[in-house]
């Protein structure tokens, strides 16, 4: 009983592990200059007609990303819903700032989600969003990531960080006792969109470096390629979470949010302006998530500027029908089309890039530096049809050493004699058959370096698209242009 009530070393060590994620991405300082003002960016605008969908990871990100947009939806008087994956029951420091004392039972943990619940509720209220228009799934904080790469089919269901929990703990909540799966996440999720018929959905976005927004992007993509073409919103995904930004920190109401500096020419970016009103009113809700802004308010009042900003990386359109020859080096750039060029603070992969070959996706990796007995490399490909449900389509994790490798498939180690890996260097060439992927009409993927078991870098989930458009509603997405040598 009593391990029942108390938590585990175990989720203690992982609470402290979250803590230092947290600090990284919270606990900084920069008085940095902002990045060069991009006047010519887009407005984004609602219609008399939308149906706007904001989903948030956390009860706060809402309005650090969607509390002018909300604002602007209520002007016009538009139906709105805002859906939170998450209870926000994991961030046990500001547990501990707001309660004078650690909160140690799962029970008590439970209490924290509830606490942050009532703070969301009075902080959209203030936005003038009434309680009717807030869903809380309860899905586990910290724990989304885990349930898209490991909960899936007959896999038992991730067990919550500090609730112990392993379904739905809230009676309030969406679905109470919905074990923590992904194919729970996307049967919420597509319920809603079905229930709502959103025009605009808002989300978190692909890039954001924590895991829980990465999560809710990913499963929302699923989400709307199922509902498509029956319902075809615009997304428009905002970042909450990137190194050493927003810069410079602290409120500053008469200024412009600007993306990353690196992010700003690979994302199709748009502004929404706020009225000095405007940014007031979403300072004042922000105050209203009162555990948060405890711990973290120079951060949260970063997001207290002019504007707000959305945009998303074009999806890879990937040509089936292209033949190329099979027997090119490690790093080869022939036919490759870029994904993305990352930044690498530490160790991380600089370019990567990818084809069609033979029936096979082929992808080409350069790294900052060789791959060592202590450095390794990975590589997720999600693979997508229509016709089949997600749940059972495979969901690769390739882990590379510096000789050998490995397959997982949602978690489980598999073999697959035809997937080749290849190294030359710095370069790593990945051959996977279409087959193994179930031949698949798109793909989600990601590639990270790490030491151990613990990520260094990461690149941004992408979606590569295979002989036709898998993302509904969004902008019309070109081909990208960007060819040739690579890296």
């Amino acid at each position: 009983m009593r391990a029942r009530k108390v938590i585990s070393i175990a989720a203690a060590a992982m609470a402290l592990a979250a803590l230092l994620v947290f600090s990284v991405i919270h606990l900084w300082d920069s008085n940095e200059p902002a990045h060069a003002r991009n006047l010519s960016r887009p407005d984004l605008t609602l219609a008399p007609t939308d149906r706007v969908l904001v989903l948030a990871p956390h009860p706060d990100d809402e309005v650090l990303g969607c509390g002018g947009v909300l604002q602007h939806a209520v002007a016009l008087g538009l139906p709105v819903r805002i859906v939170f994956l998450t209870y926000g029951d994991f961030y046990e420091w500001s547990f501990i700032r707001h309660e004078k004392r650690p909160v140690l039972t799962p029970r008590g943990v439970e209490g924290m989600g509830e606490v942050r619940q009532s703070e969301a509720l009075a902080a959209d209220a203030t936005l003038g969003v009434p309680a009717a228009d807030l869903v809380f799934l309860g899905y586990p904080d910290f724990g989304a990531l885990k349930m898209w790469y490991e909960a899936w089919g007959s896999a038992p269901p991730i067990r919550g960080g500090l609730t112990r929990a392993t379904a739905v703990p809230y009676p309030d909540a969406f679905r109470p006792g919905a074990p923590y799966k992904g194919d729970e996440v996307l049967n919420d999720l597509t319920a809603i969109l079905r229930a709502f018929r959103p025009t605009k959905v808002f989300v978190s976005h692909p890039a954001d470096h924590h895991p829980d927004h990465k999560a809710l992007y990913l499963f929302a993509r699923i989400a709307l390629f199922d509902v498509a073409p029956e319902i075809a919103p615009q997304v428009y995904p905002y970042l909450i979470h990137y190194t050493k930004w927003p810069v410079p920190s602290g409120r500053r109401p008469e200024e412009t949010l600007e993306p990353p500096a690196f992010l700003g020419d690979k994302v199709a970016w748009q502004i929404l302006g706020l009225s000095m009103a405007q940014v007031s009113a979403k300072g004042d809700a922000l105050k209203k998530h009162e555990t948060q802004y405890e711990t973290t308010p120079k951060f949260l009042d970063s997001f207290v500027r002019c504007n707000e900003l959305f945009g998303d990386f074009p999806a890879v359109r990937l040509d089936r029908q292209t033949v190329l020859p099979a027997e090119s080096p490690a790093g080869s750039a022939d036919g490759m089309i870029t994904v993305g060029q990352e930044e690498a603070h530490l160790v991380g992969v600089v370019a990567w890039a990818v084809r069609i070959e033979d029936e096979s996706l082929v992808l080409s990796l350069r790294l900052t530096r060789s791959l060592a007995r202590e450095v390794g490399c990975s590589v997720d490909l999600f693979g997508y049809r229509r016709d089949e449900p997600f749940s059972g389509m495979p969901k690769l994790h390739i882990s590379i050493g510096e000789l050998t490798h490995k397959i997982l498939d949602a978690g489980r180690e598999v073999a697959f004699r035809d997937v080749q890996v290849r190294r030359a260097g710095r370069d790593i060439r990945i051959q996977v058959p279409l087959p193994v992927l179930r031949q698949p009409q798109g793909i989600l993927a990601t590639a990270q370096m790490h030491v151990g078991f613990v990520p260094l870098e990461w690149t941004s989930w992408r979606i590569l698209e295979i002989g036709g458009a898998l993302t509904g509603g969004s902008e019309p997405l070109a081909r990208p242009e960007a060819r040739g040598a690579h890296p």
